[in-house]
């Protein structure tokens, strides 16, 4: 076990709102809240980000992930819901213990502003780009 906040949550070191937990995975409470239900699901054993992650412990993570959505949003009466996931410095992850963030949403005057620009696609480019991603897919 590393020495990060999470995994002194998982050790019970640090106190923790949990919602679920089994052997593989715990999900808790955000202390941010960034809307009502904010919630975290983090594998128990330490890894850096979905991007270190294994098949055995993306599976761990992933297929619990739907059934602790379904308990959020169900507990908390949200519209939908944002399941958000950072990867290392650049993209906004924080604490370098892989974790999921699920942002339950109520209204769309929540202050959450998540946009993705749009443009016309270059099909040829796009051809290309693809065909470079796919030969690295192992």
């Amino acid at each position: 076990m590393e020495n990060c906040i999470f995994c002194q949550i998982i050790a019970g070191d640090i106190p923790s709102s949990k919602v679920y937990e089994d052997d593989k995975v715990i999900a808790f409470l955000d202390i941010t809240q960034t809307t009502t239900g904010h919630t975290l699901l983090i594998p128990k054993e330490h890894v850096r980000n979905v991007l270190d992650m294994d098949n055995t412990i993306a599976q761990d993570v992933f297929s619990r992930l739907p059934k602790v959505a379904r308990a959020i949003q169900k507990a908390t009466g949200a519209a939908g819901m944002n399941i958000i996931n950072n990867n290392e410095k650049i993209a906004g992850q924080t604490v370098f213990h892989a974790h999921i963030h699920l942002v339950p949403r109520f209204n769309e005057n929540d202050g959450i502003d998540i946009k993705y620009t749009t443009h016309e696609p270059d099909f040829q480019v796009l051809g290309k780009l693809a065909e470079q991603i796919a030969k690295e897919v192992v």
